[in-house]
Protein backbone atom coordinates (compact mmCIF):
# COMPACT_ATOMS: atom_id res chain seq x y z
CA UNK A 1 0.00 0.00 0.00
CA UNK A 2 2.71 2.54 0.99
CA UNK A 3 5.84 3.08 -1.07
CA UNK A 4 9.07 4.30 0.50
CA UNK A 5 10.17 7.56 -1.09
CA UNK A 6 13.95 7.57 -1.16
CA UNK A 7 16.77 8.06 -3.66
CA UNK A 8 17.72 6.67 -6.08
CA UNK A 9 14.21 5.42 -6.95
CA UNK A 10 12.90 8.98 -6.38
CA UNK A 11 15.20 11.89 -7.26
CA UNK A 12 14.27 14.07 -4.27
CA UNK A 13 15.93 15.52 -1.20
CA UNK A 14 14.34 14.45 2.06
CA UNK A 15 14.50 16.55 5.22
CA UNK A 16 11.57 15.40 7.35
CA UNK A 17 10.57 18.30 9.58
CA UNK A 18 9.18 16.06 12.31
CA UNK A 19 12.39 14.02 12.55
CA UNK A 20 14.02 16.79 14.59
CA UNK A 21 13.14 19.87 16.59
CA UNK A 22 13.05 22.33 13.64
CA UNK A 23 9.25 22.40 13.31
CA UNK A 24 6.33 24.29 14.85
CA UNK A 25 6.25 21.87 17.82
CA UNK A 26 9.93 22.42 18.59
CA UNK A 27 10.53 18.71 19.14
CA UNK A 28 10.86 15.47 17.17
CA UNK A 29 7.68 13.54 16.44
CA UNK A 30 9.05 10.56 14.50
CA UNK A 31 11.38 8.13 16.26
CA UNK A 32 12.34 6.34 13.04
CA UNK A 33 11.86 8.94 10.30
CA UNK A 34 11.32 7.61 6.82
CA UNK A 35 9.37 9.00 3.90
CA UNK A 36 6.35 7.03 2.65
CA UNK A 37 3.42 7.68 0.31
CA UNK A 38 0.49 5.66 -0.96
CA UNK A 39 1.25 4.17 -4.39
CA UNK A 40 -1.14 6.61 -6.10
CA UNK A 41 0.61 9.56 -4.48
CA UNK A 42 4.03 8.12 -5.33
CA UNK A 43 2.97 8.03 -8.99
CA UNK A 44 1.88 11.68 -8.84
CA UNK A 45 5.17 12.54 -7.12
CA UNK A 46 7.06 10.87 -9.98
CA UNK A 47 5.22 13.13 -12.43
CA UNK A 48 6.07 16.20 -10.31
CA UNK A 49 9.75 15.18 -10.17
CA UNK A 50 9.84 15.01 -13.98
CA UNK A 51 8.13 18.41 -14.36
CA UNK A 52 10.53 20.03 -11.87
CA UNK A 53 13.46 18.47 -13.70
CA UNK A 54 12.29 20.12 -16.95
CA UNK A 55 12.79 23.44 -15.13
CA UNK A 56 16.25 22.47 -13.84
CA UNK A 57 14.83 22.02 -10.33
CA UNK A 58 14.26 19.27 -7.79
CA UNK A 59 11.85 18.68 -4.91
CA UNK A 60 12.73 18.71 -1.22
CA UNK A 61 10.24 16.82 0.96
CA UNK A 62 9.50 17.88 4.54
CA UNK A 63 6.69 15.46 5.30
CA UNK A 64 4.66 12.77 3.58
CA UNK A 65 2.85 9.89 5.31
CA UNK A 66 2.21 10.84 8.92
CA UNK A 67 0.94 8.01 11.13
CA UNK A 68 -2.28 8.80 13.01
CA UNK A 69 -0.29 8.77 16.28
CA UNK A 70 1.85 11.62 14.95
CA UNK A 71 -1.25 13.52 13.83
CA UNK A 72 -2.59 13.28 17.39
CA UNK A 73 0.71 14.70 18.71
CA UNK A 74 0.45 17.69 16.37
CA UNK A 75 -3.22 18.20 17.28
CA UNK A 76 -2.52 18.10 21.02
CA UNK A 77 0.16 20.76 20.53
CA UNK A 78 -1.85 23.00 18.16
CA UNK A 79 -5.57 22.14 18.01
CA UNK A 80 -6.24 24.63 15.21
CA UNK A 81 -8.17 23.06 12.31
CA UNK A 82 -6.99 25.85 9.99
CA UNK A 83 -3.46 24.44 10.14
CA UNK A 84 -3.60 20.99 11.74
CA UNK A 85 -6.14 18.42 10.60
CA UNK A 86 -8.33 17.12 13.39
CA UNK A 87 -7.21 13.49 13.76
CA UNK A 88 -10.81 12.42 14.45
CA UNK A 89 -11.58 13.33 10.82
CA UNK A 90 -8.23 12.14 9.51
CA UNK A 91 -5.46 14.02 7.80
CA UNK A 92 -4.51 13.47 4.15
CA UNK A 93 -1.00 12.89 5.55
CA UNK A 94 -2.30 10.04 7.73
CA UNK A 95 -3.75 8.48 4.60
CA UNK A 96 -0.40 8.65 2.77
CA UNK A 97 -1.74 10.98 0.08
CA UNK A 98 -0.22 14.33 1.10
CA UNK A 99 3.24 15.79 0.87
CA UNK A 100 4.86 18.95 2.25
CA UNK A 101 7.65 20.16 0.00
CA UNK A 102 9.54 22.96 -1.70
CA UNK A 103 11.70 23.48 -4.76
CA UNK A 104 15.49 23.40 -4.77
CA UNK A 105 18.01 24.35 -7.42
CA UNK A 106 20.74 22.14 -8.88
CA UNK A 107 23.03 22.97 -5.94
CA UNK A 108 20.40 21.94 -3.39
CA UNK A 109 19.50 25.50 -2.36
CA UNK A 110 15.85 26.13 -1.56
CA UNK A 111 14.10 28.64 -3.75
CA UNK A 112 12.80 31.67 -1.85
CA UNK A 113 9.17 30.98 -0.99
CA UNK A 114 8.77 34.01 1.27
CA UNK A 115 8.71 31.97 4.45
CA UNK A 116 9.44 28.54 5.85
CA UNK A 117 7.44 25.34 5.72
CA UNK A 118 5.11 25.25 8.74
CA UNK A 119 4.63 29.03 8.80
CA UNK A 120 1.24 28.84 10.49
CA UNK A 121 0.38 32.47 9.79
CA UNK A 122 -1.24 34.32 6.89
CA UNK A 123 2.23 34.68 5.37
CA UNK A 124 2.16 30.93 4.75
CA UNK A 125 -1.02 31.16 2.68
CA UNK A 126 -0.85 30.73 -1.09
CA UNK A 127 -2.43 34.15 -1.55
CA UNK A 128 -0.13 36.01 0.86
CA UNK A 129 0.52 39.49 -0.51
CA UNK A 130 3.47 40.65 1.59
CA UNK A 131 5.98 38.66 -0.47
CA UNK A 132 8.68 39.65 -2.89
CA UNK A 133 7.90 39.13 -6.57
CA UNK A 134 10.52 36.36 -6.64
CA UNK A 135 8.87 34.50 -3.74
CA UNK A 136 5.42 34.79 -5.35
CA UNK A 137 6.86 33.54 -8.65
CA UNK A 138 8.47 30.56 -6.91
CA UNK A 139 5.26 29.67 -5.10
CA UNK A 140 3.38 29.84 -8.38
CA UNK A 141 6.02 27.68 -10.05
CA UNK A 142 5.64 25.03 -7.34
CA UNK A 143 1.86 25.28 -7.60
CA UNK A 144 2.03 24.82 -11.38
CA UNK A 145 4.34 21.82 -11.16
CA UNK A 146 2.29 20.09 -8.50
CA UNK A 147 -1.13 20.73 -10.01
CA UNK A 148 0.07 19.68 -13.47
CA UNK A 149 1.28 16.44 -11.85
CA UNK A 150 -2.19 15.74 -10.43
CA UNK A 151 -2.05 17.24 -6.94
CA UNK A 152 -4.61 19.41 -5.16
CA UNK A 153 -3.44 22.25 -2.90
CA UNK A 154 -4.41 23.77 0.44
CA UNK A 155 -4.95 27.54 0.46
CA UNK A 156 -3.38 28.13 3.92
CA UNK A 157 -0.10 26.25 3.30
CA UNK A 158 2.02 26.97 0.23
CA UNK A 159 4.01 23.77 0.87
CA UNK A 160 1.10 21.30 1.26
CA UNK A 161 -0.23 19.22 -1.63
CA UNK A 162 -2.58 16.24 -1.55
CA UNK A 163 -4.35 13.95 -3.94
CA UNK A 164 -7.90 14.85 -4.88
CA UNK A 165 -10.48 12.96 -2.80
CA UNK A 166 -8.12 12.03 0.05
CA UNK A 167 -10.99 10.51 2.05
CA UNK A 168 -11.10 7.69 -0.49
CA UNK A 169 -7.99 6.39 1.31
CA UNK A 170 -7.98 4.93 4.84
CA UNK A 171 -6.35 6.61 7.83
CA UNK A 172 -3.40 4.49 8.92
CA UNK A 173 -1.70 4.08 12.26
CA UNK A 174 1.99 3.33 12.38
CA UNK A 175 1.26 -0.31 13.15
CA UNK A 176 -1.33 -0.70 10.38
CA UNK A 177 1.04 0.90 7.86
CA UNK A 178 4.00 -1.16 9.06
CA UNK A 179 6.37 1.81 8.82
CA UNK A 180 7.82 1.70 12.36
CA UNK A 181 8.07 5.49 12.36
CA UNK A 182 6.68 5.89 15.87
CA UNK A 183 8.26 2.77 17.45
Amino acid sequence: MLVEIAPPAFDVDIALAYAGADNFMGQPVYRNPRCWLHGDAAAALTRAIALADEQGLRLKIYDAFRPSEAQWALWHHTPDPDYVADPRRGSPHSRGVAVDLTLIDADGNELDMGGPVDDLTERGHHDATALTPAARRNRLLLLGIMTAAGWDWYVREWWHYQLFRPRDYPVLSDRAAGTGMMA
